[in-house]
């Protein structure tokens, strides 16, 4: 996940509003725009080149996908924003990678940002991007930071025609695309639920350092997870309640379902949320009690050590007068009767289950 809670915005410092700057991490690919444009029983689907060659689906009777991936080519992003009409405030929010989850409506369109969350399961760690939704008429244009997605299977549907989603009209779209992102918070949570798990077995078996760094690493993750997905309630919840004719009636039912998956997400993150907060109070109980185990068998060999020392002393004193040093078996005796001495307390130690 992104490493920053807040990006700077030092890029833009002292520009009027509206000005179209990047604030993001920095790309080596050129951005990639590629157009779906469908119907009942039609489809076409290609990556373009210049963006000027997606500007005669527009006023096109079809419903029409423009995906962008990259967002960090400003003129590309201008031009395309300028063609469909958005207001220099939406590009300014579409080039800020940091903005906060929202829907806005500008009458002629909706505008939607939201973050997109995929699993690493090389780096065993959720990838973060900002989304942003602009929701027209007869077209939605997609704005994501870099390639790969969760939009797979929406592509697929499409090309193959399944479900209802080519016979619906382009809001449907929209809502297809925010039930993608929001399926893929519960990809995200099922792997951070099993790294919980391990991490929860690894520091009552044997605690470390490591563990510690793993155990603070998932719970600024899910401090990042907690903050981009509580806002999609908002989100969803606005657009159920917004009075426009971009929004049929007909979708409002899927609205209400993925309002209840939002509810289901937040919840399970409170928990994993409550989990790690335990889980540190777990760590920090095992390391004193591994430390008490430590101090108790150090404890028990000084224990035991003690009475022999004291032999030891009072026959390590350089008196003439001490019979003992005179014996010929003397050596012995007193080995033997340390000896005795080491195994009483053992067994009293045992005994006591003290051992």
């Amino acid at each position: 996940m992104a490493k920053k809670l807040i990006k700077g915005r030092m890029h833009k410092r002292g520009l009027p509003p509206g000005t179209p700057v990047y604030v993001g991490e920095p790309m080596p690919h050129r951005p990639r725009v590629t157009v779906i444009d469908y119907d009942e029983a039609n489809f076409l689907e290609k990556q373009v080149e210049n963006v000027e060659q997606c500007f005669p689906f527009k006023d096109k009777p079809s419903v029409t996908w423009i995906n962008v991936d990259g967002l960090h080519d400003t003129q590309l992003i201008q031009a395309l924003a300028e063609k469909f009409s958005l207001h220099p405030l939406v590009q300014e929010d579409i080039l800020h990678t940091d903005q906060h989850p929202k829907v806005e409506d500008l009458g002629d369109y909706l505008y939607i940002v939201l973050k997109m969350f995929r699993w690493d399961d090389r780096a065993r760690e959720g990838i973060s991007e900002q989304v942003s939704l602009i929701l027209g008429s007869n077209f939605v244009l997609s704005f994501q930071e870099r390639p790969g997605d969760v939009f797979d299977p929406i592509r697929d549907r499409i090309r193959t025609g399944k479900g209802r989603i080519r016979k619906m009209a382009a809001d449907y779209l929209a809502y297809s695309l925010l039930d993608a992102i929001i399926d893929g918070y519960f990809v995200v949570l099922e792997r951070l639920g099993d790294g919980l798990e391990e991490l929860e077995d690894e520091i009552i078996t044997r605690p470390s350092s490591k563990t510690l760094k793993e155990l603070y690493r998932l719970k600024r993750e899910g401090l990042l997870f907690r903050k981009s997905v509580w806002p999609v309630r908002e989100v969803i919840n606005g657009l159920e309640r917004t009075e426009t004719a971009l929004m049929s009636d007909a979708i409002n039912v899927y609205l209400r379902d993925a309002y209840d998956h939002t509810i289901q997400i937040i919840d399970t993150t409170e928990t994993f949320r409550d989990m790690l907060s335990g889980l540190v109070e777990t760590y920090l109980s095992s390391l004193s009690n591994r430390m008490n185990e430590v101090m108790k068998v150090l404890t028990i060999i000084a224990t035991i050590f003690i009475p022999l020392t004291f032999i030891a002393g009072v026959y390590g004193m350089n008196f003439k007068s001490m019979p003992e040093l005179n014996w010929p078996w003397a050596y012995p005796i007193v080995l033997a009767i340390m000896f005795s001495v080491g195994v009483t307390m053992l067994v009293l130690f045992r005994r006591k289950k003290w051992l």
